[in-house]
Parts: structure tokens; sequence; C-alpha cells
């Protein structure tokens, strides 16, 4: 039935049904949307992380994976996180919307922090988030022929579950370094009726993902640093996939780096710290790996305020 399916297929639906069969099937791919500024968007993979920056901070990120590709993946996120109580925690409030094809998932957690201020100037944190996503999978708008007269029970009825999840993580800081460890969602929520899907597969349900981020800065003099840094994520049954990232500051407030993620993707990323609240990063992807599933560029922005009611706060720049 599959190869049936395909020769009829035009391109458009061939690729929404593909990217939806991805993203349900659990050997062969990560679910959590991909970011190429992780190191800008830490709250979004790490609770532990809320008010790590010490000032009420705001962060934006949007993603357009596969450049003029339709149904390709589109990314929306959002977080708030501040310290209170002196600093001992922080609280944080993140918002994403993640598309793929014919499917789509919309989610609001609550994060919390506990920071111990440890005797070599770092701070250690662990962290909590709570909440819960709307998964919809609008399978009836997928066609199955290039006229639309065949049926198939498979995509005859639209997926929609709300999904509570909580995640944890640690996080340990200090003005050059740091490390974080992270589960986002704990829970492997189901995520559709249990109907036999081409791969004979009937497990369409969410997946733990492991998080590891470390980085630092070193300053070359007063008016270069460096800045490398690496995520690490695991799901069980995908294959592991890490990046690798190495930025440069010049007079802290022009950064231009560059990623290796080891699906062959080359990233190329600008930030510009336009004043001491706002800051802006872009990434490009691009994909060289011959076997993927599409060869066509990623575009991704960030824009970051920090709203800082002590001057104070701005006096040493914060690089993560």
């Amino acid at each position: 039935m599959k190869s049936q399916i395909i020769k009829y297929l035009n391109i458009q639906t061939l690729v929404l049904f593909s990217a939806l069969w991805i993203y349900q099937h659990k050997g062969y791919a990560q679910q959590d949307p991909m970011y190429s500024q992780y190191m800008f968007n830490t709250l979004i993979i790490n609770p532990a992380y809320a008010g790590s920056r010490d000032v009420l901070s705001a962060t934006a990120l949007h993603r357009r994976q596969w450049i003029n590709v339709d149904g390709a993946p589109v990314t929306t996120t959002f977080s708030i996180d501040a310290p209170v109580k002196n600093e001992k925690i922080g609280l944080g409030l993140t918002l994403i919307n993640d598309n793929i094809g014919v499917s789509s998932n919309t989610g609001i957690f609550a994060n919390y922090a506990y920071r111990l201020r440890l005797k070599n100037s770092g701070t250690l944190a662990m962290g909590l988030s709570a909440g819960a996503s709307q998964f919809r999978a609008n399978l009836s708008a997928v066609k199955t022929s290039s006229n639309g007269s065949d049926f198939d029970p498979a995509f005859s009825e639209n997926q929609v579950r709300i999904l509570p999840n909580f995640g944890a993580g640690l996080y340990y800081t200090t003005d050059k370094i740091y490390i974080g460890l992270s589960l986002p969602h704990l829970l492997n929520n189901k995520l559709a009726n249990d109907y036999a899907n081409f791969s004979g597969n009937t497990s369409a349900r969410q997946f733990r993902h492991l998080f590891l981020s470390l980085g630092g800065v070193v300053a070359i003099n007063n008016n270069f640093k460096l800045k490398p840094s690496l995520l690490y994520k695991y799901v069980n049954a995908a294959p592991m996939q890490l990046d690798l990232n190495c930025n440069f500051w010049f007079y802290d407030i022009l950064s231009i780096g560059a990623s290796y993620r080891t699906n062959k993707t080359v990233v190329g990323l600008v930030e510009i710290q336009a004043t001491p609240q706002f800051r802006i990063g872009y990434a490009y992807d691009i994909n060289f790996s011959k076997t993927g599933p599409v060869n066509t560029g990623s575009h991704e922005i960030m824009m970051r305020y920090e709203f800082a009611f002590k001057k104070k706060k701005f006096l040493t720049p914060r690089y993560f």
C-alpha cells in the first residue's frame, strides 16, 4: 500500500506525510524542536537556567527549516525569566509552537530553579518545569491519491491530544564556564490512537530527550574573546547528535561564529549586542548529507531584551 500511495502523491503531500511519519516514529528522529542558537535559548531545554542572568530577561526565537519546502518545520518560542528572593530562586515561563507537515504542537510551561551560591563563586541550580501542550495532527488534510478518490482509514481521523508533562535539569555556571544537564519532558505521552501506520509501528508517542550542554568564554585580550560551546542530544533508539560551536566576540558588541552538527550540517551565526539591554542573533543552516531529507537552508532569528532596574547589573557583560 505504501508504494501505491507514493506513486500517486504529489511532492507537497509527500513532504507533509514524510514529516509526520518521522515525527511519530520513535526510531528515526528526535521529536523535540531543533535550535541552532541553543546557547541563547537555554531555558527552553533546561528549567534550571531560570534566573541565571540575574535580571528579568525575555527571549524570542523563530526558526524556519528547509526554506521553500511546503510542510517543513516552523518553530517559534518565547521565554521570560527572573531571579527572586535575593537571587536564590529563579522563575520562568516558556511558550512554544512547533509545526511540521500537518502536525502541530503548542505548549506552555512554568519553570522553577533553586540556586545555590558555591564557595568558588559559582552557582549550582536545580530546576523543575511543569505544563502542558496540545498536539494536533490534521490527517484528513493529507491526500492519498492525485485525485482524492482513494480512502485510507489511517488518514480518516484527526488526532488531538492535551499532553501534560514535567521536566528537570541541573545548571552550573561561573563567570567563565557553564554546564547543564536536562530532561525537558519526563512523561512519554501517547500522541495518537492505536492504528497501524505504514511502518507497522503502533506506538506513536513522545520520548524522553536528554540534553547535555557546556561552554565557556576565554579572553584573548580586552577587545577579543572566544566563546566555545557544545550541545549533546540523546533520545532512545535515535542517532546521537552533537553540536559543536565557536563564537568570536569583538568589543563585546559583535559576535561571529560557526557550528557543526553531526548530521553533516554547518551553521553560520551572527549576534549583535545593539544596546546594553537588547541583543539580536541570526543563524543559517545548510545540510551537506547526500542522504538527508532535504538539502535546502534553514533560517533562525533570536531577540533578547533584559529589563535591568539597577545600572550595576550591566557592568559585566553576560555571555551565557
